[in-house]
């Protein structure tokens, strides 16, 4: 284990950041609120999916041994009504969504969950859960509906503050008759014609959209699980509702520590389908490389709110372009003479040890990817240097760089998913798709390149100066080295 017990986490149930202490160590469980699939996957979600996906990757890192459940939801109002307005089969339309976020998982490079549960598949649990509750007083049946009778539930919104009369007084929530309550929420919804529906003790219906995670996280991982996590968003009335109903039926506390990461916003305001402020992830992944929208994600505290704008992910992908040309040369080094570390290269190992303790103590205080981007991007920057003005290596600094190529696919690349790729194939792949959006090819430009450098070896400078030119038209940025000529495109 590597410095598990140091691991603090910010647990929005407790207001207050606390020492991760699982159940049952080296075991973890997890459960994080998936997509609801009706619509096309947005960087909201991809939010969701790469914090978590770090997470997971940090808790395997430090030796715990994790159970992952991600859910989706693929049946609730949302879903019908979107089916009811596209005439086609609910089933048809979930099925179309969740390809498309599974390709842009898989796009950005994110570890498969344990389990991927999907609500509809879970039926018989729901119900069962929903007779639980029936069964010990906190839920009782009104024409065909199954309701959570809220004030039963004494420390109802201990997540998020709320106390039940100040709810009453003050939350707009939706009347109906056949509540004894407007805080009470549905478990069982009875069906309406042409929705879809199921054969339940209370005629035929389908569940409510709180009752379904509740039902899965149960079934995955046990009466009490170790982290539970989600959007801001999600804290009132769904996880709030989830505790209510876990706990009402078991009589044990539903998780130890909850996690919520900030909301993605457009110009201060969140970005959502229903504000139509989205952008999808297939537009930005046909933009960006994958690594460049994880390392924007990444990029601010995963509890504060993360601002969208085009110019900020060009940024950063100015910064992964930096990243990626220093692990080119980082791979491209080769000893020229036999010999011992330089003082430079004494001070860049002892840099490469800082480096290690800083960007894990970051993660280790309740998950700061921004601080520990700084440090890999700060040591990042040394390295570049180093090899850029030290061309004649030893055998001992050639070891130091493969030491450090392997300790940046250590952490950065295992744990942060950034820099995973070969760079070689990484530069192949960016030049490719920039220079399709103007008409390129990369042979074309390859070629050119190649030309440059025999002219410039002839000193025909007038042609390498001509070629240059040409070169800068398209938008490339070229960098003279002793040994090539490294280009790229902003």
């Amino acid at each position: 284990m590597k410095q598990k017990k140091n691991l603090r986490i910010y647990n929005s149930l407790t207001k207050k950041i606390e020492k991760f202490v699982p159940s049952n160590p080296p075991k973890v469980t997890m459960y994080v609120c998936g997509i609801t699939a009706y619509d096309s996957s947005h960087l909201g979600h991809a939010r969701s999916a790469v914090v978590f996906d770090v997470f997971y990757r940090l808790l395997k890192y430090l030796g715990y041994e994790v159970v992952y459940v991600r859910n989706i939801t693929d049946i609730d109002d949302k879903i019908i009504n979107r089916s009811n307005k596209e005439g086609i089969f609910w089933r048809d339309l979930t099925e179309r969504y969740i390809k498309e976020y599974e390709e842009v998982t898989k796009a950005l490079g994110l570890l498969k969950p344990t389990y991927e549960p999907r609500a509809s598949e879970h039926i018989s649990e729901i119900i069962a859960l929903i007779e639980k509750l029936v069964e010990n007083g906190l839920a009782y049946q009104s024409n065909g509906d199954v309701y959570f009778e809220v004030a039963k539930f004494p420390s109802y919104g201990k997540l998020s503050g709320r106390k039940i009369e100040e709810l009453i007084a003050g939350v707009r929530i939706e009347v109906s008759q056949k509540k004894r309550n407007p805080l009470d929420f549905a478990l069982w919804k009875s069906a309406k014609p042409d929705e879809p529906f199921w054969e339940s003790p209370w005629g035929k219906g389908r569940p409510g959209w709180h009752i379904e995670c509740s039902a899965m996280a149960l079934k995955y991982l046990g009466e009490t699980i170790d982290i539970h996590g989600g959007g801001l968003d999600l804290i009132f009335p769904h996880h709030e509702n989830e505790i209510a109903q876990s706990e009402g039926a078991t009589g044990k506390p539903f998780v130890k520590y909850f996690i919520h990461h900030g909301l993605i916003t457009v110009n201060g305001e969140k970005m959502s389908k229903s504000l139509g402020n989205f952008v999808t992830m297939e537009y930005l992944l046909n933009r960006f490389h994958p690594e460049v929208i994880k390392a924007f994600l990444l990029s601010t505290h995963y509890r504060s709110p993360l601002d969208y704008s085009e110019q900020n992910i060009k940024n950063m992908e100015k910064a992964i372009y930096r990243f990626y040309e220093t692990l080119y040369w980082l791979r491209k080094a080769q000893p020229l003479k036999e010999g011992l570390l330089s003082e430079k290269a004494r001070k860049l190992e002892r840099s490469l040890n800082e480096f290690e303790e800083n960007f894990i103590s970051a993660l280790l205080d309740d998950f700061n990817t921004a601080l520990a981007m700084g440090y890999l991007f700060s040591f990042e920057n040394e390295v570049y240097n180093f090899i850029t003005r030290n061309p004649n290596l030893t055998t001992e600094e050639s070891l130091l760089l493969e030491k450090i190529d392997k300790k940046i696919k250590e952490l950065s690349g295992k744990i942060l998913g950034i820099g995973e790729a070969e760079p070689e194939e990484f530069w192949k792949v960016e030049r490719t798709k920039k220079l399709q959006s103007i008409g390129k090819n990369l042979q074309e430009i390859e070629n050119l390149v190649k030309q440059r450098e025999k002219a410039r070896k002839e000193k025909n400078f007038v042609l390498a100066d001509k070629i240059r030119d040409e070169l800068k038209s398209f938008g490339i940025i070229l960098k003279d080295t002793k040994t090539e000529t490294f280009w790229y495109m902003e």
